[in-house]
């Protein structure tokens, strides 16, 4: 006779093999997924809050004179706009910090769904294996505030899927679809059209392997397909600014393992270990029952996206982590062409494992930004001290407090005196070829022109009464021109810098806010 265990295990795997089980599995999950953003009014994305500030700005300039004073929008051909021209009109509506919320909800989303809908594209059916993209929504690049490139990355994924749809059909129908999807992508960032090209590219070169030889009048035409929609990218880039920034490549001889571990990075090695750990488990236990299998065309791109991720530098014009981006958004461009089992179907401990470890992700993302959450809180309440239309300098402290991930999360926290008091903050997302905020003339030497680090306090303190030898700094004789000081990686009760100039107004957990004595 079945004992209760074995009966609650044949209820349990009824229910999650059940058809309407796995129909609102996905759906289910993404709602999960995106609980973390929707918890608090800013998401703790290192660079995000930054990008906000300037939304503010850009919606709310013309009706705030002290934003007018302050600064200037400069329109221009960059490969960086989408959050620019999304946003502002979303800031007017709900409020800045509900469209953030939106912005990055309909980031993870796009990301979440690209890979089923390449899948659905490929194979001509949806299938369970894509839906492991929600795992990995969570990842370094996406800490790091990486918010333009994440929701190219989905958009270049469903513009794939629309490529392969279209395939076979006319190619008046590929071309102006690819036109299209290339120059959203081109204003996503400049990464998205790469990947959106290498994608399409190891497709086409897998196709024209397997039917070898081909016809010259296909392979032709298969050549203006996939070549024309990119016609329009070099002249964009002629007319943009961003190619002021060629010249900004670096190639650095470590990273690149960190750029794989950034697929599963979070706030703590314990937690990602045994993510990873259960992740590998899974995907050999699949493996061993034949259940998990890649596309011919798949391994094409797999290969080819791992020769340019070795060759790409770490700087390509002006971008900063350009190599260490290509693990996270090839994971998910294979994630598409993972193979359906012929004729057999993923049982419930699939679904198990992908609810489990979905629940496990965001426990522990949600557990990290309610804490980081309550740190953004204090930075919002410190700048109600700020006068509205104050200058803000940022600096950090020189033996900084707090874990790695909990300061990357912090450090663009300043910027919430932009959106709070309208104030004019040194670290403030500024950089001409880079953004369309410029600072205005009177003001610009307070901002960082070259998205450098903030200066230590002893850096500071050493330039407080004149520039020292080599380039002016934007510190330079900060006490006759900033009135704030925020000094950053601070634990309560950390010494007064310097008294004779600087007046405690509060602290948090991670910051010193000072008023600069005049």
């Amino acid at each position: 006779m079945p004992n209760k265990a074995s009966l609650l295990w044949v209820s349990a795997h009824q229910t999650l093999t059940s058809r309407g089980a796995r129909l609102a599995t996905f759906p289910l999950l993404l709602a999960v997924m995106v609980l973390p953003v929707l918890a608090g009014p800013v998401a703790p994305l290192a660079d995000f809050v930054n990008h906000l500030a300037r939304m503010h700005v850009l919606a709310a300039r013309d009706s705030h004179p002290l934003l007018a004073e302050l600064y200037r929008v400069q329109w221009a051909v960059i490969p960086n706009l989408i959050m620019d021209a999304v946003v502002p009109p979303l800031v007017r509506v709900f409020g800045v910090y509900a469209a953030g919320q939106i912005f990055v909800a309909a980031t993870l989303l796009v990301l979440a769904t690209g890979p089923m809908m390449v899948h659905r594209a490929l194979f001509g059916r949806f299938s369970p294996l894509p839906m492991v993209a929600v795992l990995f929504l969570y990842n370094g690049m996406l800490l790091f505030g990486l918010m333009n490139y994440l929701l190219g990355l989905g958009i270049a994924l469903w513009g794939l899927a629309g490529w392969i749809a279209l395939r076979d059909r006319s190619l008046w129908l590929r071309l102006p679809l690819a036109t299209a999807i290339v120059a959203v992508l081109f204003f996503c960032h400049l990464f998205d059209v790469g990947l959106f090209g290498l994608a399409a590219g190891s497709l086409e070169l897998w196709r024209w392997s397997r039917d070898w030889p081909v016809a010259p009048r296909r392979l032709v035409a298969d050549s203006l397909a996939l070549l024309v929609p990119f016609l329009p990218v070099p002249l964009l880039m002629l007319a943009s600014p961003t190619m002021g920034l060629s010249h900004d490549v670096l190639w650095l001889p470590q990273g690149k393992m960190d750029g794989i571990t950034a697929i599963i990075q979070l706030y703590g090695d314990v937690t990602d270990l045994v993510f990873g750990g259960l992740l590998i488990g899974g995907g050999l236990w699949l493996a061993r029952r034949r259940l998990l299998g890649l596309h011919p065309a798949g391994w094409t791109l797999f290969v080819i996206g791992v020769l340019v991720f070795l060759a790409l530098p770490r700087m390509l014009f002006g971008s900063w982590l350009a190599d260490q981006r290509m693990p996270i958004a090839l994971l998910f461009l294979v994630l598409g062409f993972l193979r359906p089992a012929s004729g057999r179907t993923l049982g419930a401990a699939f679904y198990t494992l992908l609810i489990g470890l979905s629940l496990f992700r965001v426990v522990d993302v949600q557990a990290h930004w309610s804490q980081l959450g309550n740190r953004y809180q204090e930075f919002r309440a410190a700048s109600q001290l700020i006068a509205p239309g104050a200058s803000v300098l940022v600096a950090t402290a020189d033996q900084p407090a707090g874990t790695e991930a909990a300061n990357l999360a912090i450090s663009h926290a300043a910027c919430l005196a932009v959106i709070e008091r309208d104030a004019l903050v040194s670290t403030v997302f500024s950089v001409p070829g880079k953004q369309i905020l410029d600072v205005a003339p009177a003001k610009r030497d307070r901002v960082d022109a070259e998205d450098g680090d903030p200066p230590t306090v002893s850096q500071m303190l050493a330039a407080a009464d004149g520039p020292l030898p080599g380039k002016p700094r934007y510190w330079d004789r900060w006490g006759q021109r900033y009135d704030y000081l925020f000094v950053l990686y601070t634990r309560r009760g950390d010494d007064n810098p310097d008294p004779e100039q600087l007046a405690l107004l509060t602290e948090g957990d991670a910051f010193q806010l000072y008023q600069i004595r005049r």
